[in-house]
């Protein structure tokens, strides 16, 4: 299976993103949504994204799997988390984490911590060597997480 620094991925505004840049890094992955009850998460996760460093990084994979809480085009969803909650984090192009149409790097994440994706703002955390090194669930709030990374 791929080595997370391969991964290439759509950004938010459309232009190819290589996760080689990534590498040394640690990223926390999440699956987000502009209209779920978790979305104010957006703020804790990029205060986790300003305050952990250059060393870390929060990227921000939008799915409408979930309750279509994610119904907007990708212009409309980068719109919403930059001017609601001061995204400047990286933002990628909609995807799928669950079913038959599940993008390689859900793919990838799930082998390393099996299980479908449960809902919106399920985190996992890459570590600087590019493996998986933990799955939190919706509810773990990233002012949560602070402690553990």
């Amino acid at each position: 299976m791929s080595d997370f620094h391969t991964f290439q991925m759509t950004g938010i505004d459309g232009e190819e993103v290589d996760f080689a840049q990534f590498a040394g890094k640690r990223c926390l992955i999440v699956n987000v949504a502009s209209q779920c009850g978790l979305t104010p998460q957006y703020q804790g996760l990029q205060q986790l994204h300003n305050e952990m460093g250059d060393d870390f990084v929060v990227l921000g994979f939008p799915c409408n799997q979930f309750g279509a809480q994610e119904p907007g085009s990708n212009e409309q969803i980068c719109e919403f988390a930059q001017s609601r909650y001061d995204v400047t984090f990286p933002m990628f192009a909609k995807i799928e984490v669950n079913g038959p149409d599940t993008c390689e790097l859900y793919q990838w994440l799930k082998a390393a911590e099996p299980g479908d994706i449960g809902w919106n703002f399920t985190k996992f955390l890459v570590g600087a060597d590019g493996e998986v090194e933990a799955r939190f669930n919706p509810q773990v709030r990233p002012e949560d997480l602070a402690a553990k990374l």
